[in-house]
Order: C-alpha cells, then structure tokens, then sequence
C-alpha cells in the first residue's frame, strides 16, 4: 500500500525547493497537483503547477467526492484529486501532497496512516525577510501571509514530524530521512545497520523530540512564551 506524505509549512518556508530536492533523492514517489480556481500566474501552465479550473468545474468536482481534500485560500479554492492516490498505488508509488493545514486535517482525518510533516522557517524575523527579499508581493500581501503563518503554525502540534528549514541541504536530508525510515519501519523487516543513522535523523524530527528545539520559532511568532 502506498504511503502518502502530506507537507505543510508558511508561505515563503522553502516548502517547494525542499520537496524538489527530495524528488532528486528519492525515487519511487509521485507528486500531486492541485485543482486551483485562482488564475494562473507568470509562465505557470495548466496540469503543471496546478490544474486551473474554473468556480462551476471546481463545485461539480466537490459534489462527485472527486477530492481527497479541499480548502479556500484567500478566497480561491484549491483541492486534491483522489485519483492521484489510486493511480500512484497502481503503480506501487509512494504519493507527496504539498498542502496547507486545512487539508492536511482532512487527508489525516480519511487516512490516518498518512505521515504528517510540518516545515517550519527558523523564526518570524527569516520569514519576513524572505517573503520580502523575493519581491512578488505588496506590503499588504506580506502582512497577510505573516498573519496567515502565525496563525498556521499553532497547528504544528497535529503533525507528526517537525522540520526547520535554516540550512537547505541539511533541511532536504532530513526529508529524506523522514521518507526512507518510513518506508523501512513500515517494510516489517529489521533495519540493516546503515539504515540506523537513517532512523536516527527521522526520529530526532518526530514531533515529540522535537518540541523544545522549536520553542524559540513558535515564541517568536506568538510574541510570548510558548506553553506546552
């Protein structure tokens, strides 16, 4: 049976660089794109970033039960297709579904089994200078999105692992950790010795071992001490 790997994280947390570099490492994984009824933008193309679809073709989908999840984002709708998980299981493929909270609540809630990872950016203070420094967005949009991360990240305690991404390759290694022990422990098979280190990264980032590392991002972005 195919594992589905949901990750979440703030706009702006490198989020899509890291799942990129994970697909470079890991094979057998398949990537699935959302249905959008936002416009496209820039070079975007249909069926490659998104599927854009229309608000009429969007509410048919709902009400076939076509999506495995969907969410409205600043006004827009996104979803995912059930499909992709059935088409990725025939082909004994794992499945990565890059999500925001909302639907990482309805995948968990129909799947249980699927493994949860949160990425989180270093701090508030990163964040903004990211969203910043890339220059696609107003003064607005940036106050937004930071809103819209401090109010995402306080649902970090309902994923299963936790990733802070300061340092890239370190960041893309420990995805690839989280994967590949997954699929070990997940084998029923005992762990040959190399794998042990392999073990070792993906439960460093589980959520329990991970709660006092994060504590200064999460205060960071609370304003106040972070109480468990």
């Amino acid at each position: 049976m195919s594992i589905v790997f949901i990750v979440s994280a703030p706009s702006g947390s490198g989020k899509s660089t890291l799942v990129n570099e994970l697909f470079k490492m890991v094979q057998d994984l398949e990537f699935s794109i959302s249905y959008t009824t936002r416009p496209r933008r820039g070079s975007e193309q249909n069926g490659k970033e998104y599927f854009f679809v229309s608000e009429a073709e969007f509410e048919s989908m709902i009400a076939a039960d076509e999506f495995l999840e969907h969410a409205s984002v600043y006004g827009r709708h996104y979803g995912t297709a059930r499909r992709f998980l059935r088409e990725t299981e025939r082909r004994g493929h794992d499945l990565v579904l890059d999500i925001d909270v909302q639907g990482a609540a309805q995948v968990k809630a129909k799947l249980p089994t699927a493994v949860s990872i949160f990425i989180l950016p270093p701090g508030r203070e990163q964040l903004e200078w990211r969203l910043r420094n890339r220059g696609e967005d107003l003064e607005e949009e940036i106050l937004r999105r930071l809103d819209t991360a401090r109010r995402e990240i306080e649902n970090y305690n309902k994923y299963d692992y936790i990733l802070v991404n300061n340092l890239l390759e370190q960041s893309a290694d420990e995805l690839k950790a989280i994967v590949l022990a997954e699929r070990i422990l997940r084998s029923g098979t005992k762990p040959a010795p190399q794998q042990l280190p392999l073990l070792e990264t993906a439960k460093a980032c589980r959520l329990d071992q991970a709660r006092e590392r994060i504590r200064p991002i999460l205060a960071s972005f609370s304003g106040e001490p972070v109480r468990n």
